[in-house]
Parts: structure tokens; C-alpha cells; sequence
């Protein structure tokens, strides 16, 4: 014999962000407020920049000291 109330509400739930609807997804909670969403968030819109003042394999090799090592091999054969 099955249990009764054994599984939560489900509810056709509207998701807001900044008061404005953005999608209905069915959930257990009946409303829903994001601030972040794939229509706002700057991956997803192209408006993503990315600072990369100093390149990264230019670092780990400064950091490694491995442009120095690589020379000196060099310069020994």
C-alpha cells in the first residue's frame, strides 16, 4: 500500500530576476527570485572580458625560472 504525502507539492513555478519573468520550470517551491540567469550573465551574452595583463605561460616561466633553464641547456650542447 503506497504512503500518502509521501512527496513534496509540485508547482509550475515562475523564476524572476530583477521583477522581470524570466522562465516557468516546474519545482517544490512556488516562486522564485535569481539575480543571475543565462540571459543577463556576461558569459553567456558575449559581454565578458577577460584581463589578461600578462601572459600566462610567460608567467609560470618567470615564476619557474624556466626560460634561464632553457637557455643554459642551450648554450651547454
Amino acid at each position: 500500500m503506497p504512503k500518502k504525502d509521501l512527496h513534496p507539492a509540485f508547482y509550475k513555478t515562475k523564476v524572476f530576476c530583477d521583477g522581470k519573468l524570466v522562465l516557468e520550470v516546474g519545482t517544490t517551491k512556488e516562486e522564485m527570485l535569481v539575480d543571475i540567469w543565462a540571459g543577463n550573465h556576461p558569459f553567456y551574452t558575449g559581454s565578458q572580458k577577460i584581463i589578461d595583463t600578462e601572459g600566462r605561460v610567460e608567467k609560470f616561466q618567470r615564476k619557474y625560472n624556466l626560460k634561464e633553464a632553457e637557455n643554459k641547456k642551450s648554450s651547454n650542447n
